[in-house]
């Protein structure tokens, strides 16, 4: 039995239009997703996005940002918590990202947030990816 992670697809996605030097790349569209990419806009990692209605589940547009040299502003992007192995966290457990110059996305009962937020919150959650 295959088992499809589309948060898995969307990191992929991004990470590979930064190395291609894409100004945009599109994903099929998801609440999750779209919780996620509005968390990666808010920290500054991506331009801007818009979820495009089609017949099926949508697209989510996802401009890229970059800095100087063309390189990515997304240098590295991990996912964390995974379909077959689940990774949960307190609050206070939540460790930081190369020693807090990265963010965790993490999905809690009060939203899609990133790991300072969640500390602030004092809610814990599933730790969805790792982004520098």
């Amino acid at each position: 039995m295959a088992i499809s992670d589309p948060i898995a697809d969307m990191l992929t996605i991004i990470r590979n239009g930064g190395k291609a030097g894409s100004a945009k790349v599109d994903i099929p569209g998801s609440t999750i997703k779209l919780e996620m990419v509005r968390v990666l806009k808010e920290q500054g990692y991506i331009k801007d996005f818009k979820f495009l209605e089609n017949e099926t589940q949508g697209l989510i547009r996802v401009y890229l940002k970059y800095v100087k040299e063309g390189r990515p502003t997304i240098f590295g992007i991990q996912r964390v918590s995974k379909p077959s192995c689940r990774v949960y966290s307190k609050a206070q457990q939540i460790k930081p990202v190369l020693n807090g110059l990265g963010i965790s996305v993490v999905s809690t009962s009060k939203g899609v947030m990133t790991d300072k937020q969640a500390k602030e919150a004092n809610v814990g959650g599933e730790i969805l990816c790792n982004v520098w």
